[in-house]
């Protein structure tokens, strides 16, 4: 494959950062940002800095190991562990599918508070607006125009939220640093909705199939993850600052919809509207995200995913659609997906740590033994933070 020209890997080097910020900044993530600040208050702010840093420690290293193998996360991890692959794939497929019915379900609520359009219908035109982007002769640079306008759009939304609702952004600078309440839940949420599962990979694979690979694209790759991370974190700060004036200022936030609820609260009517188009856009860029990422390690799985990847990606969109609109969302299922992807996150950084410092994999490559270090302890903290959380989690559903 022909390196990109400069212009158009600028392009791309965007398009993968947006692909994965989006691909984060889905209907939970929105839901969940507003949650832990309606608990936390100003103190979240630590919380999101804490999140951050462990983002950026993550995907700098997943993202420079992947262009510089050349290989897919998966086949990274089978050529470390013959079959951990498979295994990193199956969860991360089935992680990212229950994710899926709740994007879709996002996007179709969003059409509801935009358009009164019902639920199912939503969905289904959710899931044409989807299959029409992968259906067009060059998915990926369609791909990555969309989710960039998508990006930009929710960005402005949210924007205007955040001045209608004047937040105390004094007490939130001063909690970010000095917290009076730290929550280990709130954490591993945070990390697993923004680097979790299939999100990680989303923009490296991006890379790999533009052509962006080899040492030399070891600088661009870290410059478009830091992109990624700075979006999407740029979208958290703002949407907490919007829920924290909300709160701040006594309102009663709705716990049936929580983000709708400060969008109301902050703007009115108007504000609501914007709640629909914020929810539509972090959704149906999250579909495509999750669409795009799945298929990719599916490939991994079976050499029938490789020749018919259109067609297994449309099929992955429409099976997420189709459970939506029979079943309905699956909330113990997002719930269990969500859990999942804490355990998921030190199964696939492990390897990729491994697979640095193996000539077989890298060749020459020299990885920065600092940010190696750093991955190391987010590998054991993330373990032992999700072995908490799921002890604590087990204990209230046991009613100990």
């Amino acid at each position: 494959m022909s390196a990109p020209t400069p212009a158009k890997n600028w392009g791309v080097l965007l398009g993968a950062a947006f692909l994965m910020a989006t691909s984060a900044v889905g209907p939970g993530f929105l839901t969940q940002t507003t949650v832990f600040t309606q608990q936390l208050g100003a103190s979240f702010g630590f919380i999101i800095l804490v999140s951050i840093v462990i983002d950026l420690v993550v995907q700098l290293n997943i993202w420079r190991v992947i262009v510089v193998a050349e290989r897919r996360a998966s086949d990274i991890a089978n050529a470390v562990l013959p079959g951990l692959g498979g295994l990193v794939s199956g969860l991360i497929v089935l992680g990212g599918l229950a994710f899926n019915i709740g994007n879709v379900a996002g996007a179709a609520l969003g059409l509801n508070v935009l358009f009164g359009l019902a639920l199912p219908v939503g969905a289904l035109l959710t899931a044409g607006v989807a299959i029409a982007i992968f259906l067009v002769k060059e998915a990926g640079r369609a791909m990555d125009r969309f989710t960039q306008a998508m990006g930009a759009l929710m960005l402005l939304a949210i924007v205007y939220v955040v001045v209608t609702s004047h937040p105390p952004v004094g007490e939130a600078l001063r909690r970010t640093v000095l917290p009076t309440r730290i929550d280990l839940l709130a954490i591993i949420t945070l990390v697993g909705g923004t680097v979790g599962g299939y999100i990680t990979f989303a923009g490296g694979h991006r890379l790999l199939d533009a052509g962006v690979r080899g040492p030399a694209a070891v600088p661009q790759a870290t410059g478009s993850a830091i992109m990624g991370i700075s979006v999407a974190s740029v979208i958290r700060v703002l949407l907490f600052l919007a829920s924290l004036g909300v709160v701040s200022q006594g309102l009663a936030i709705d716990k049936a919809n929580p983000p709708a609820s400060v969008f109301g609260l902050a703007a009115g009517p108007l504000g609501y509207k914007l709640f629909g188009v914020v929810m539509f856009s972090a959704a149906i860029t999250s579909v495509i995200g999750s669409a795009y990422t799945s298929v990719s390690f599916m490939k991994s799985l079976s050499p029938v995913v490789s020749r018919q990847e259109r067609l297994v990606t449309l099929a992955f969109i429409l099976v997420s659609t189709l459970i939506f609109i029979t079943i309905g969302k699956p909330v113990s299922l997002l719930v269990l997906a969500g859990a999942l992807n804490g355990f998921i996150m030190p199964l696939t950084l492990g390897p990729i740590l491994i697979a640095a410092y193996r000539p077989g994999i890298v060749g020459s490559y020299q990885h920065p033994w600092w940010l190696a270090a750093l991955g190391g302890v987010v590998v054991l903290g993330l373990a032992w933070l999700s072995l908490v959380v799921f002890r604590e989690q087990l204990g209230v559903l046991l009613g100990s």
